[in-house]
């Protein structure tokens, strides 16, 4: 079990700030009036105590109190295009910010959980003792912020009033982290403290770029304190490493849901969406996929987007699943974002009408955003993230320099895209949740869509994720298993997160149980008996397997069942197919349906082989991956190694 509030608070400890009295006190020297006078409308101590420790500890200049006005959040842009945190381009309300070459993507090595002595956490989480973590920064966070402004926002991770909401605090000196923040997140200044005496605790960021050189980004930490619920990052600006109110307190709502809320709330890395069925109904699927894997443009296939990264998942009262997203924004991989693929995000990212962030592309001449996959001819000549760009240059290595990095990113608001359905979003009551569905980068085992035939296989499909280390990861590489999508961000034992999972999906208490599914959009005609890496599908057929999900959810088509669960029909498919005006030959069908039983059993065998190593993962999933091993022994005895849905079909 997590303890909470377990060991010396470094914040306080660096601080020194220990009571509301003196809290107040250094505001009266620190602050100027105007920000004195809007700290002191929040009400809830706590909250005042650790800001006041971070001002102490961070030594700003200024510190600038960000209400829920439009004027502060104008102001701080207008602040990020002065000192050129962000750049104007041609377009309206569109800026380009850079981070520096070494900052590209998460740092997952200087990454770390805080911990006390003896606590357990996931096998695959990187840790620091306590005492380590405050000398680092009791070193290295001490006066940070000598020469520039603190920031101060009060956020919410959901709409206010959700059940599965969180309120948390957002400290930085980036005006780019600022912005950002205030596209992602609903500022809740007003209702701050009422959201923290509804959920009963809030999260805390304290964040500093500092001097922000190339020369200082090995010594940069993402720290996250389970135990106090903050997080700390120095001598960075990626917006994953910094923005913590995303994947940092994502993990700390992860420990909420595992150790405090058990079988009553799920906090996921999975995108929220709807998709239009039958007669206008309408079908919410919550869906986890690794970064790079198509989370994002499977958001996007729904007619009625609600977001792409984060969920909160809870049961409601009255026996439904349903689910929120803690963000109001994107801050999307833009590699092969092109209007053919993704046309709601790309007609926003080429015309006027949205305030949009590009991180880390090219701009060219016209001062227009370009980026690898953008469907549209290479510009002669450009600057991108490693300085003056133009086709066919070559860094040190000799190695071509593409024209952007292959994790830019766009930043911004789901209420500029066309499909995003603001009055489910903004619903404190969630949406509800008919179906789960568990994808990663597969090129050779999985077929491309299947359902679970229990709520437990449907787990044991999440706890099965694999994925091909992508750009999100700096120093990541080779093919990773990646349980749930969410593994990276789990802080618990994997064992601890996987029996809350077997409890929530099989609770009583949760009447209408959604369809649970996994998705592979990446088998290649290489492991299909052609040649090549080329994919067996294209990025339109999403819309195609997500359908017939939503018919099977809704009990509208009947399916074939297999060892690993039921996979559809020819006929079923060749008429959704028809639907997005594309043929569907059987033969495409066969190659990707048909079962490769050694590959799957080695991904049986290479899962099971990993849970043991892991302490207290539950019998149950052993007991399914036995089952289903058996099973597809079986068929490789009776139709050989390669079983095509004909004989699948025949049992």
């Amino acid at each position: 079990m997590l303890e909470l509030k377990k060991g010396v608070d470094i914040l306080a400890e660096v601080g020194g700030i220990t009571t509301i009295d003196a809290a107040k006190d250094l505001f009266k020297e620190k602050l100027a009036p105007a920000e004195l006078n809007k700290i002191l409308k929040i009400k809830t101590e706590d909250a005042l105590i650790k800001i006041a420790n971070a001002i102490s500890m961070c030594e700003p200049d200024e510190v600038f109190i960000i209400t829920d006005t439009r004027e502060d959040a104008v102001e701080v842009k207008r602040r990020s295009l002065a000192t050129g945190e962000e750049k104007a381009l041609a377009i309206k309300d569109h800026t380009i910010h850079f981070d520096l070459p070494e900052d590209q993507g998460r740092l997952v090595k200087q990454t770390l959980y805080i911990i006390n002595e003896g606590e357990k956490t996931s096998s695959i989480a990187k840790t620091e003792l306590r005492a380590d973590s405050l000398k680092y920064i009791r070193e290295n966070m001490k006066g940070i912020m000598h020469g520039l402004t603190m920031y101060v926002s009060f956020l919410n991770r959901g709409p206010v009033g959700a059940e599965a909401a969180i309120p948390a605090i957002m400290i930085t000196s980036s005006t780019y982290v600022q912005t950002s923040g205030d596209i992602l997140y609903r500022n809740v200044y007003t209702d701050f403290d009422a959201e923290v005496q509804r959920c009963g605790t809030f999260f805390t960021n304290c964040h500093s770029q500092g001097t922000n050189r190339s020369e200082d980004v090995p010594k940069a930490r993402i720290y996250m304190d389970r135990s106090w619920q903050t997080t700390y990052s120095t001598f960075c600006t990626y917006a994953g490493n910094t923005l913590l109110l995303k994947k940092g307190n994502h993990r700390f709502a992860c420990d909420r849901a595992i150790y405090e809320k058990t079988g009553k709330e799920l906090s996921e890395h999975m995108f929220l969406t709807g998709l239009t069925g039958p007669d206008g109904r309408k079908t919410y699927f919550a869906g986890a996929a690794p970064s790079g894997c198509g989370k994002t443009t499977t958001a996007m296939v729904g007619s009625d987007f609600i977001g792409d990264d984060l969920c909160q998942l809870w049961i409601a009262g009255d026996g439904t699943l349903r689910g929120i997203n803690p963000e109001k924004g994107i801050f999307g991989i833009l590699a092969d974002v092109n209007e053919e693929g993704d046309p709601f995000l790309f007609k926003k990212l080429r015309n006027e009408g949205a305030e949009v962030i590009f991180s880390n592309v090219c701009i060219d001449g016209n001062l227009k955003p370009r980026w690898e996959g953008d469907g549209e001819p290479l510009p002669e000549k450009g600057v991108n993230f490693q300085g003056d760009w133009f086709p066919g240059k070559k860094d040190a290595n000799g190695k071509e320099i593409p024209i952007s990095h292959p994790n830019s990113r766009c930043t911004i608001r789901n209420n500029e895209i066309d499909n995003y359905n603001e009055t489910d979003a903004e619903d404190p009551k969630g949406c509800e949740v008919k179906v789960i569905t568990y994808s990663g980068r597969d090129s050779d085992t999985m077929p491309p869509v299947w359902a679970a035939k229990t709520m437990d296989e449907g787990v044991a499909i999440g706890a099965s994720v694999v994925s091909a280390a992508t750009a999100t990861e700096v120093g990541a590489t080779g093919v990773n298993r990646q349980p749930w999508a969410n593994a990276p961000f789990i802080p618990g034992a994997l064992g601890d997160y996987m029996d809350a999972q077997f409890k929530f999906f099989n609770s009583s208490d949760l009447k209408q149980k959604p369809l649970m599914a996994g998705l592979n959009y990446f088998l290649t005609e290489g492991s299909r008996g052609g040649e090549g890496k080329k994919l067996l599908g294209e990025k339109k057929d999403v819309k195609v397997w997500l359908g017939w999900l939503e018919l099977r959810a809704n009990k509208d088509v009947d399916a074939i069942e297999t060892p690993i669960g039921f996979i559809p029909k020819y006929e079923d498919l060749k008429k959704l197919f028809a639907g997005i005006d594309k043929e569907y030959p059987v033969e495409l069908y066969n190659k990707q349906f048909a079962f490769y039983v050694d590959n799957i059993v080695s991904r049986l065998d290479l899962q099971t082989e990993a849970y043991k190593k892991d302490e207290n993962v539950p019998s149950k999933i052993f007991d399914i991956y036995a089952k289903q091993k058996e099973e597809l022994l079986a068929l490789k005895e009776k139709y050989g190694s390669v079983v095509s849905v004909e004989n699948l079909i025949k049992g």
